[in-house]
């Protein structure tokens, strides 16, 4: 089974290339201190530790500010059932990103 990104999920067009970027490139997509992450390119699998994302259109905040909505966000829960025992949390993804 193919893992797709976050942008792909959510078909935003926010990604480099995307048919959206000329609004605003969103922050996964460039965040490459997480690249493989989940099988991602840079943060695509990952997105809900990085700041300023563009959900839904509309920037968000830290992940501390986020969190309460990225738990129940349809792609964090496929991430989270695809990775089963493999999946990462968010704590030791931010270790990662250090």
């Amino acid at each position: 089974m193919k893992k797709i990104n976050c942008w792909e999920f959510k078909q935003c067009g926010r990604e480099l290339g995307g048919k959206n970027v000329f609004f605003e490139l969103c922050p996964t997509a460039t965040y490459i201190l997480l690249d493989g992450v989940h099988g991602g390119i840079n943060a695509g699998r990952a997105c809900w530790t990085v700041t300023g994302t563009l959900c839904e259109g509309e920037v968000q905040g830290t992940f501390a500010e986020k969190k309460k909505y990225c738990g129940h966000c349809d792609f964090y829960l496929t991430v989270k059932t695809e990775e089963a025992e493999n999946f990462q949390t968010t704590l030791s993804l931010l270790k990662l990103a250090e």
